[in-house]
């Protein structure tokens, strides 16, 4: 059983970040890397300002990215809060030890999800996927 005065793993803590706010930047000045200034992303809001955006294709990414809450912050938190003044620390409402029980299953869940994309690459790469014919 994990402490459950531990606080919770990087990857499931939310920015403090306004989705709404990035995403409008991504939209309107994402050829400019504005979304990535804005989250603190410097280093790579940098290179995405020279070439423009990728010439368009990192700043349309970038947009789906921040639409479906998967764009993460200079500290590696999920920007997924569409207003900042209802920011809260995600399992707040829950006593400790059922907030530590919830994350540590979250990380099992993970490690058997990169188990079972590590299996599927590596059964594609086997004779016979695929539809090829076996010698």
């Amino acid at each position: 059983m994990t402490d459950p005065n531990t606080p919770l793993p990087v990857a499931y803590q939310t920015s403090p970040r306004s989705r709404g706010v990035a995403l409008a930047l991504a939209i309107v000045l994402g050829c400019f890397g504005a979304h990535r200034f804005y989250v603190g992303r410097i280093g790579s809001a940098v290179p995405q300002l020279l070439t423009l955006g990728g010439l368009g294709l990192w700043a349309l990414y970038d947009a789906i990215m921040i639409a479906t809450g998967n764009f993460r912050d200079e500290k590696g938190r999920r920007v997924l809060i569409w207003d900042p003044t209802d920011y809260d620390e995600p399992y707040a409402e829950l006593p400790a030890a059922v907030a530590a029980e919830l994350t540590a299953l979250r990380a099992e869940l993970d490690e058997v999800h990169e188990r079972l994309d590590f299996t599927e690459r590596m059964l594609a790469r086997l004779p016979g996927a695929a539809g090829e014919e076996r010698p």
